[in-house]
């Protein structure tokens, strides 16, 4: 029993809660923690005299923006170590322009949590002289909310830029963005799904060659440019179209994805995709370039 309980423990931490519910969460808690301390003010009274109300809100709003700072120094670091892996590794680019996205949105959300808290603490300061008690008692409880609030959306951004399954919580929500797989879905098989992707990397590689100007057969000189980036160049110079183009990079994703621990299941209708880019691919490559006349000078 103790061991399912810590397995299924251990299960709920690989899975990344949505960004709107965690900041809906926040948001409630503050809410909840304005209604409360409210509500025990109003029953105890107010049993703070100025110097501990100012000293309080001041004390707090320092505290808060010397964490947030704090915070931010160190994520700016910690996203400079990101990138290089994203940039040594070409198959976790994926995961981590999402951890990117996803950790910048977090920050956005707890910025505006921090400038309210040190805002309520000014606004807790300059309504200590209020006479109207319930102002008073309503100002002070946000104000300590706001506090509370900031410092566990702080820590909740800590924990989870730390975690070291980032990579793949990051490679599972992927997964399920690319691939959603029902209840109604057939299971297709992995290896031919591989297998075709292998090809469709073989076929991208003779290009990210071609693009290079055929610098021999030494396969790092063909790397230089990445299968993402290969894909991009083919789409913008309209060697394929928009839907193939889609259809690469889901592939792409999908396949980086489960390398970085997502799923090893792909459904029936990506190993079908696999297969009909590669005839798509081949199609698309096999076409002349169409070369555009350069526009001479016009004589004078």
């Amino acid at each position: 029993m103790l061991y399912r309980l810590s397995r299924s423990g251990f299960n709920s931490m690989t899975k990344t809660l949505p960004l709107s519910l965690v900041m809906i969460g926040f948001g409630a808690l503050f809410v909840a923690l304005t209604a409360a301390s409210a509500a025990v003010f109003a029953e105890r009274g107010l049993a703070l005299n100025e110097s501990q109300i100012l000293y309080l809100s001041s004390t707090s709003a320092q505290v808060v923006a010397s964490v947030y700072g704090l915070t931010l120094t160190g994520f700016i670091f910690f996203r400079s170590e990101l990138s290089r892996e994203g940039v040594e590794d070409e198959t976790l680019r994926d995961a981590v322009e999402s951890l990117k996205a996803r950790y910048f949105a977090l920050l956005l959300f707890i910025t505006v949590l921090v400038i309210m808290s040190l805002l309520l603490a000014n606004l807790t300061m300059a309504t200590e002289s209020s006479k109207n008690e319930l102002e008073r008692r309503i100002v002070l409880g946000a104000g300590q909310s706001g506090f509370v609030t900031s410092l566990l959306a702080i820590a909740y951004f800590v924990f989870d830029v730390i975690s070291p399954k980032r990579i793949e919580r990051a490679s599972k929500s992927l997964q399920s963005d690319v691939d959603p797989r029902g209840a109604d879905q057939q299971t297709g098989s992995l290896d031919e799904f591989l297998k075709n992707y292998e090809r469709i990397e073989a076929q991208l590689d003779a290009s990210a060659k071609e693009y290079l100007g055929g610098r021999g057969d030494d396969r790092r000189a063909q790397r230089q440019i990445p299968t993402a980036r290969v894909i991009e160049i083919l789409y913008r110079s309209q060697r394929i179209d928009g839907n193939l183009h889609h259809k690469l990079r889901d592939l792409l994703t999908l396949r980086n994805a489960i390398i970085h621990g997502a799923d090893p299941v792909v459904s029936e209708a990506m190993v079908k995709a696999s297969a009909d880019a590669v005839d798509e691919l081949q199609t698309a490559l096999a076409r002349p370039v169409e070369r555009r006349p350069r526009l001479g000078r016009r004589g004078g």
